[in-house]
């Protein structure tokens, strides 16, 4: 498996890029991700209120911020542990996980402190329960197939939980098994043309199992490098999508980057996308489309921000 944990080389590298960031622009985004959170200590989507899913990227944004502080912790401790008695899926479990991991880290308490002394074994036989025969995971117990994305998840969880993936391999084998001839990967099995984010994801797999050829990363980098949206600078979801989107912008650039494809980004483009998805209240739009802000796209425009903090806009790229 790769020796430093996925999460952490991200979280790492996201500071680094957000501590460049002007003063007054990581002020606002960190006094709209306070002012956010519910009385209940966690954070609401558009809509409802308070979400284990939300909550995580709330927690993450404010992590890279270097905004986490006691009293905001104690708060989100007192919401994480109303919900580890909850049944969850792959995707609220993974949110909840990497908060409790969060939580302590700015300053606030152990959440899981009280939990059995095997808790970590009885997780992962959770996990193993979304286990399928092709080899993956499935967003529900016992499916007939795996998801990439959830895949990916339950392997940045276990690295979490400091457990090994059972039958790695395998794991590797399923994933593998996703890419198409365009070079990226898909979510399910049937799917014939590859999306940005299944492909990130998949990538991301096979860098946590060590199984990224030098074949399937050049075939990635090609793909995603044709991704990006005339006249917008983000990332499309696929190509058959006109529009750009801020998620799909920043796992394609991060994907990019880490593939060593850094130099097939128009990164002062990418940077003024994000610019433009930015709210002057804070928060960030999911795209030029998009009329509303929330926590979760606040992650993917302090990520895409922090990927290009280093690249000043230039004459030619797209802008306000």
């Amino acid at each position: 498996m790769d020796a430093e944990p996925y999460l952490t080389r991200l979280t790492v590298q996201l500071i680094d890029g957000v501590e460049k960031l002007p003063d007054d622009v990581r002020t606002r985004h960190a006094e709209y991700l306070l002012a956010q959170q519910r009385p209940d200590g966690g954070w609401p989507g558009r809509e409802g209120g308070s979400d284990l899913y939300y909550t995580g990227f709330a927690l993450r944004s404010l992590a890279v911020l270097q905004s986490l502080n006691e009293t905001v912790c104690g708060d989100a401790a007192r919401f994480l542990r109303s919900r580890l008695s909850q049944p969850a899926g792959v995707v609220d479990f993974f949110s909840l996980l990497v908060s409790c991991y969060l939580v302590p880290l700015g300053g606030g308490p152990n959440v899981l402190a009280e939990s059995p002394p095997d808790w970590r074994d009885r997780v992962c036989d959770m996990l193993e329960s979304f286990r399928t025969p092709d080899g993956g995971y499935a967003k529900v117990p016992n499916g007939t197939g795996g998801s990439t994305y959830t895949s990916f998840l339950v392997a940045l969880s276990l690295q979490l939980l400091e457990r090994p993936i059972p039958n790695l391999n395998s794991l590797a084998k399923f994933v593998l098994g996703r890419q198409r001839d365009d070079g990226g990967f898909v979510e399910i099995a049937p799917m014939k043309r590859s999306g940005t984010n299944p492909t990130a994801a998949g990538v991301g797999v096979l860098q946590i199992a060590n199984a990224l050829t030098d074949d399937v990363r050049a075939r990635v980098i090609d793909f995603l490098a044709e991704l990006p949206a005339p006249g917008e600078g983000g990332f499309r979801a696929n190509d058959r999508i006109p529009a750009a989107d801020l998620l799909s912008t920043f796992t394609g650039a991060w994907t990019l980057d880490q593939l060593g494809g850094r130099d097939r980004l128009n990164l002062p483009a990418i940077r003024d996308y994000a610019e433009e998805c930015e709210s002057p209240r804070g928060g960030f739009h999911g795209g030029l489309w998009d009329e509303g802000i929330d926590v979760e796209y606040t992650f993917y425009g302090l990520g895409t921000l922090a990927l290009t903090a280093d690249v000043p806009p230039t004459p030619g790229a797209f802008s306000k």
